[in-house]
């Protein structure tokens, strides 16, 4: 099974600590992580993905993950992704391995992937975490020393 991701989810996965917006969402996150870090594969998607799914089932219509803020964020992580990943879009296949995250997290830290992070509740969190060389991130992937 693939694990489908929208694109400023990709984001959030490097900097995700076990903070979300109910008990339903942690568990479902952790759970993404893990096969995150056995290396499945993930499909981004425009839309409600995989992470949403809990949000989905408590508020019924997925209203949230429709927004046109929530949108917008995807159109900026897609755009400040693009020189990291490549051509990438709704539909695009790819493994996060421990090269791949490592590139990202830099890029996060220096804040050169973060125009999808505007006006996010969770800014000031990622924001620490990153700061802290992802001290907490539950998304293990390192390279090796």
């Amino acid at each position: 099974m693939t694990i489908t991701l929208r694109a400023h989810h990709l984001l959030c996965v490097l900097t995700y600590s076990g903070k979300g917006y109910s008990p339903a969402f942690v568990r479902n996150f952790d759970s993404v992580v893990r096969r995150l870090d056995k290396r499945e594969g993930l499909e981004l998607v425009s839309g409600p993905d995989t992470l949403c799914a809990p949000l989905c089932a408590e508020e019924g219509d997925c209203a949230h993950c429709h927004g046109m803020s929530v949108q917008e964020r995807d159109r900026r992580a897609l755009r400040d992704l693009a020189p990291l990943l490549g051509d990438i879009a709704s539909g695009s296949r790819l493994v996060l391995d421990a090269a791949r995250v490592a590139r990202m997290r830099c890029a996060f830290a220096q804040g050169a992937i973060r125009g999808a992070c505007t006006d996010c509740p969770w800014h000031a969190m990622c924001t620490h975490v990153a700061a802290s060389d992802y001290a907490g991130a539950r998304l293990h992937q390192r390279l090796s020393t």
